[in-house]
């Protein structure tokens, strides 16, 4: 599995662990991910992303996934997410037409 976040797309960075005595030897710098399950109040149910702390919490600062993934531009997400994406604006829409309906 790749290491890669499917929100914010951070990926490993390469460097050099440097020694006292100034020998360079090359390593990988990982990003902290996590298997976050998140609630999506559209869906109904919770998504399982592997996400890196910091993804986590901008989604927790910009309201949770729903408004999170509304706020943001397709182009912008990868394409697992562009699918889920994809699925809470259909669910948002089909319960707004229900609620019109009800209200009618």
């Amino acid at each position: 599995m790749a290491r890669h976040c499917w929100v914010s797309g951070k990926n490993p960075l390469y460097g050099n662990n440097v020694s006292h005595a100034n020998n360079k030897n090359r390593r990988r710098f990982e990003p902290n991910l996590q298997m976050a399950s998140l609630l999506s109040d559209s869906l109904g149910r919770t998504v399982r992303l592997r996400l890196t702390t910091n993804a986590i919490r901008t989604i927790e600062h910009r309201g949770g996934l729903d408004s999170f993934l509304l706020s943001c531009r397709s182009d912008q997400l990868p394409p697992e997410v562009r699918q889920l994406k994809k699925a809470v604006v259909k669910a948002r829409a089909r319960r707004e037409a229900a609620d019109a309906a009800a209200t009618a």
